[in-house]
């Protein structure tokens, strides 16, 4: 990881205002105050993971209050997920509060208001994995009633999370961009499993008929994306429901309506095997035509809105 800041090297004057600044660029704009501003102490290293990013943090007493103003005037769209590795921490969002300790995960959303407080007597030490809201496959609203909860990780399936984000904080490899790709990926799927677990948990409903053919489903699209034909109509009649009904099931379960779910996976597929320089042989349009897209030019339009980047210049820079 990448050393970002280190208090140590600014004056004690300047340190809470400097940390101020470098929570704001890495991670989302919040109100920090300290109950004693020039023995505040920080230290910042942060590594890039794709879209995602880890960063592991060290620093003595605060508070940090992120309002609808901060969200009006910056707002990543993004979910922070911490383990907590030293110290005691608390945290509020969506009318729920929790006090975390050493083992403990949490996640939050820099969309919604939140306030935190630290109250240490020496350091006190978290890693965070941030992510885009768009890439977390389950239902924005049920995640929400998970954050500003404490969740284990220290046991079943939250350690192996915890573990995941410490050995990255903790080790001193610097990845290379297509490494730093597949280990995004690692990273989504265990916040998924850990997230998805616990949701289960509380709400039985999940496990509902309507929810098992909506897991049907999404398995039937991951094995079918490189068929042009995959569309919501075909879908549908593969599993004998109508196109109505298909629609509904996304709208309780999912983050975004099927056609739009279709062209996300096909492009992260895309971008994998871009990334991938074992396909180095495989032109642009023939990857393109792998995953679904008949058209090398709507490709591009739809790959470029989606990573920002054409996908000419994705593949040169991996």
């Amino acid at each position: 990881m990448l050393t970002v800041f280190d208090s140590a090297t600014i004056a004690a004057r300047e340190r809470l205002e400097a940390w101020r600044e470098i929570t704001a660029a890495s991670l989302a704009p919040t109100a920090i105050d300290s109950p004693d501003p020039e023995a505040f102490t920080g230290r910042l290293r942060s590594m890039p993971l794709g879209n995602a990013q880890v960063t592991s943090l060290s620093y003595t007493s605060l508070v940090a209050r992120r309002s609808s103003r901060e969200i009006r005037k910056s707002d990543p769209e993004c979910y922070q997920v911490g383990i907590i590795r030293a110290g005691r921490q608390g945290i509020e969002q969506n009318d729920a509060s929790a006090m975390l300790g050493r083992g403990d995960l949490v996640i939050y959303d820099s969309s919604q208001p939140f306030e935190a407080i630290v109250s240490a007597t020496s350091l006190a030490e978290a890693v965070h994995l941030q992510f885009p809201r768009r890439l977390l496959p389950l239902p924005t609203r049920q995640v929400a009633g998970l954050c500003a909860t404490s969740l284990p990780g220290n046991v079943g399936i939250g350690s192996l999370l915890a573990a995941f984000l410490t050995s990255l904080a903790d080790g001193r490899t610097q990845y290379i961009e297509r490494d730093a790709r597949r280990l995004e990926t690692i990273a989504l799927d265990l916040t998924t499993a850990v997230l998805a677990h616990h949701l289960e948990r509380e709400n039985p409903p999940l496990r509902s008929p309507t929810y098992t053919l909506y897991l049907r489903i999404i398995a039937f699209i991951e094995n079918n994306l490189h068929r042009p034909e995959l569309r919501p109509a075909t879908i549908a009649d593969a599993h004998r429901i109508s196109q109505r009904y298909l629609h509904r099931l996304f709208q309780q379960h999912h983050p975004a309506g099927v056609a739009a779910h279709i062209r996300a996976r096909r492009l992260d597929r895309a971008r994998r095997d871009l990334a991938d320089h074992r396909l180095d042989h495989l032109t642009i349009a023939t990857i393109a035509r792998r995953w679904g897209f008949g058209r090398p030019a709507d490709f591009s339009r739809a790959f470029h809105r989606h990573t920002g980047t054409p996908p000419r210049d994705y593949r040169s820079n991996t």
